[in-house]
This record gives C-alpha cells, sequence and structure tokens, in this order.
C-alpha cells in the first residue's frame, strides 16, 4: 500500500465517521471525500432516523441550498457578503468561503426536511424501505 493509498483510505475514514453502513452506497465508496469546512456532525436518532448537522454561521437561509441527485445529499453554500470587500480587515476570523458538502445516501434514504437556527443547518433523513423489498418470513408447510 503507496502513501496515497493510505492517505486517501484515512480521509475516507473521516469522513464517514459517524456514518451507519446504510448510508454508505458502494459505488460512491472509492470517490474523493470533500474538505473539512464547514464542520458537521452526522447523528443516528432512531432505528431509521438521522440527522446531518452543518455549521452554517455566517451564512443566511438564501444562500443555503440543500437538494439530492443520484443519491447524493448536497448542501451547497455560497457567500452573499456584501459591503465588506473593500475594508480592511484588523482581524478576520469569521470563515465566509463558498462550499460544497456532499453525503452519499444508500437505498431508501429520504431527505424529509431541513432547517436553519442559530448557525446551525440540521437536514433531517429516514429510510424508509419499501415493503416488497423487506424480507419475507415464509411458512413452512410439513406434508405427513
Amino acid at each position: 500500500m503507496n502513501n496515497n493509498t493510505l492517505v486517501n483510505l484515512e480521509a475516507l475514514s473521516r469522513a464517514l465517521i459517524g456514518f451507519d453502513t446504510m448510508f454508505i452506497n458502494r459505488k460512491y465508496a472509492n470517490s474523493p471525500t470533500t474538505t473539512n469546512y464547514p464542520p458537521h456532525n452526522v447523528i443516528k436518532t432512531e432505528e431509521n432516523a438521522y440527522i446531518i448537522q452543518v455549521a452554517v454561521t455566517g451564512f443566511g437561509k438564501h444562500e443555503i441550498h440543500v437538494s439530492v441527485e443520484d443519491e447524493i445529499l448536497i448542501i451547497r453554500g455560497e457567500s452573499n457578503i456584501i459591503g465588506y470587500e473593500e475594508s480592511q480587515y484588523i482581524f478576520r476570523g469569521l470563515a465566509s468561503r463558498d462550499f460544497v458538502k456532499e453525503f452519499p445516501l444508500a437505498e431508501h434514504m429520504e431527505v424529509t426536511g431541513a432547517i436553519i437556527e442559530n448557525g446551525l443547518l440540521t437536514v433531517t433523513i429516514v429510510r424508509n424501505i419499501p415493503e416488497s423489498a423487506k424480507p419475507k418470513v415464509i411458512d413452512i408447510v410439513e406434508v405427513k
């Protein structure tokens, strides 16, 4: 295993911390991971329910876009800071750069909502398995 492979595996494992295995879609397992900005949490709230929290301090509702494309949850932030470009910052501790966070979703995962509160974007996800995809128990008939 070369150093590039080791680095990629470490980055992948960091990106998937907190993910239940049902989130990981095999066709995206070897894709490059995104940056750590902005920080996020993935929380399992029930057997088939999850939330993803993303720190979006400084972004307004109109600057955040949440979508699902090809089984990938995409959270995009596009900062529209106006009026401070010409200013001379004495200290600039608030990040205001654009970002894209991608979260591969497994089959039957459905994004059900998103809210922004106190600088935190919370996206709710549930696993809805159709009856036809659930395991079936077959009764065994004994013939005498």
